[in-house]
């Protein structure tokens, strides 16, 4: 199969024996839409422009933060706050508050991140809390990857046999790819790839548990002489199987 700008990214994810070769994606492109927006991009109109309306979310605003570059964060971070001081004002002369109830009132605040804003404002700040230009450069290309995925494991036997021998994919990974599985693959092919995948989670989840357990019981005086083995680095690992990401990673930071 040739290789394009979305197969030499997927298949050096894989040969990275990683817990998770979409986290991997995913770091390096996040760390790379840090570098770009805190290098000499924040002086282009055209970036900044995006920066301004779509903003960070809490995740990236403490990446770019620890990167450094203290002036070009404040660059960005000015101009962002001059939009959302408009745009705020804006939503708060057309608030109109609902209708009050008794049976309201009485009721328990429900906070639960699922529930949708009752409100124009609620829905507003809602989007801007959650909107990212770091988060939306890998969503642009993290469609691609899946698609990407699906193509070399029909066609290419390399890389269907790297991902037979990988560690799986971190839950909320694993999630995205059996979804996208629904739409990529006939009704023949998931009754051969389901099969596979759904032994690789359990499998590496299993794994990882009997690694943790081993490193509780490592520290027990009575193993103390006994080998580590693979459990060292297994708390990390098993956090990033669950919820994705890096926990154990450096502050990345730009480079001096």
């Amino acid at each position: 199969m040739k290789e394009t700008i979305a197969t030499i990214p997927l298949m050096n994810a894989f040969h990275a024996d990683d817990e998770c070769p979409f986290c991997y994606l995913e770091r390096e492109a996040e760390q790379h839409a840090i570098s770009f927006i805190l290098g000499s991009a924040y002086m282009e109109d055209d970036i900044r422009a995006k920066t301004d309306a779509t903003g960070f979310c809490r995740h990236h605003f403490k990446m770019m933060y620890d990167y450094g570059n203290r002036l070009g964060n404040a660059l960005i971070l000015s101009t962002h706050l001059k939009k959302l001081n408009q745009e705020l004002g804006d939503e708060l002369a057309h608030f109109t508050p609902g209708k009050s109830s008794f049976i309201k009132r009485m009721k328990h605040t429900d906070v639960s991140s699922g529930n949708a804003p009752k409100t124009p404002l609620g829905a507003w700040i809602a989007a801007k809390t959650t909107d990212c230009y770091v988060c939306d450069h890998f969503h642009q290309i993290y469609g691609r990857y899946l698609d990407t995925f699906f193509d070399l494991y029909k066609k290419n036997e390399e890389f269907r046999a790297l991902f037979e021998k990988s560690r799986g994919f971190c839950l909320p990974h694993f999630g995205d790819l059996i979804e996208a599985a629904e739409d990529k693959l006939t009704d023949d092919e998931k009754k051969e790839f389901y099969p596979k995948a759904f032994s690789m989670i359990q499998d590496n989840l299993d794994r990882l548990q009997k690694e943790v357990s081993w490193f509780v019981e490592k520290n027990d005086y009575r193993n103390k002489d006994k080998d580590w083995g693979t459990s060292a680095d297994s708390i990390q690992r098993g956090m990033q199987k669950c919820a994705g990401g890096y926990p154990a990673d450096e502050v990345f930071k730009a480079k001096l």
